[in-house]
């Protein structure tokens, strides 16, 4: 079975952190058919000259790497959407161009598509860390359908840095849209409302590095955007208006919550997935 990767980066990523996501790729056990790096804006000359690189090494060993150039810093949701429709296999890896996928991962996520024809995404869990090497904790999540259909109505369903899913099921539900901080999200909330099924695989894919999460994660803006999503995830009647109203409060608790106690409630809702 054929599969692309689809990535995103931008000019603040750090040349290391791209060249390790993209050394992961080549070094799996399944490889992919192509690569599909979106530019998003102008990016530094130490960036194009690592991704110059590993487009010859790639295209050394078969693998296409195509790179889009979007000509101003168009944000995440934008940018993804773009290079989605550039794919040309029927399945499409997201990777993160930070992250570091475990060296099996794509063997793990193909086989278990081939054997559950159902499934339109399939994600797993992540170990996360600062520095690479010292592992913070793991971040594990529901595996099943029926568990990540209630899961979602409140939380995140999938470690978006994992997911392997088809081309066509996503499209039909619109794609990747611009909601900043949320694009993911808003996508499986959308494949849900439409009867599509996801599911995860109870193993670490990726070594996902976490940054300055807890900070990025709260304050009124991000809050606000969160409405938004709760607010449509009620209008395709994904969720009732309890429902809604619950996810609204749970979504202020966390988001609004001072950043030292929005950093600890993290770390147990991360360990609990």
């Amino acid at each position: 079975m054929e599969f692309s990767v689809l990535m995103s980066v931008y000019i603040k990523e750090k040349t290391e952190f791209l060249e390790r996501a993209l050394e992961s790729i080549y070094n799996q056990t399944l490889k992919p058919k192509e690569v599909i790096l979106v530019k998003d804006g102008l990016l530094t000359e130490e960036l194009e000259t690592i991704i110059s690189k590993e487009i010859r090494k790639f295209n050394e060993s078969n693998i296409d790497f195509t790179c889009i150039q979007l000509e101003k810093n168009m944000g995440l949701g934008t940018a993804l959407q773009t290079g989605l429709e550039k794919c040309y296999c029927d399945y499409i890896a997201r990777m993160d161009s930070d992250d570091i996928a475990v060296s099996d991962r794509f063997e793990k996520q193909v086989n278990y598509i081939k054997k559950n024809p159902q499934i339109s995404v399939v994600g797993g869990y992540i170990n996360e860390f600062i520095e690479e090497g010292k592992i913070i904790r793991t971040k594990t999540m529901p595996l099943k359908y029926k568990e990540l259909y209630k899961y979602g109505k409140y939380r995140n369903p999938l470690n978006h840095m994992t997911v392997l899913f088809r081309k066509k099921d996503v499209i039909d539900s619109g794609g990747y849209q611009p909601m900043k901080g949320l694009e993911d999200y808003y996508l499986w909330s959308r494949m849900l409302a439409k009867g599509y099924k996801i599911s995860n695989i109870d193993k670490v894919l990726v070594n996902a590095r976490l940054g300055d999460f807890s900070n990025r994660r709260g304050g009124i803006g991000y809050f606000l955007t969160y409405v938004k999503l709760r607010k449509t995830q009620n209008k395709l009647h994904y969720t009732n208006i309890l429902e809604f109203i619950i996810g609204v409060m749970f979504t202020a608790v966390i988001t609004l919550a001072p950043n030292s106690i929005r950093g600890g409630l993290y770390k147990v809702l991360r360990k609990s997935g």
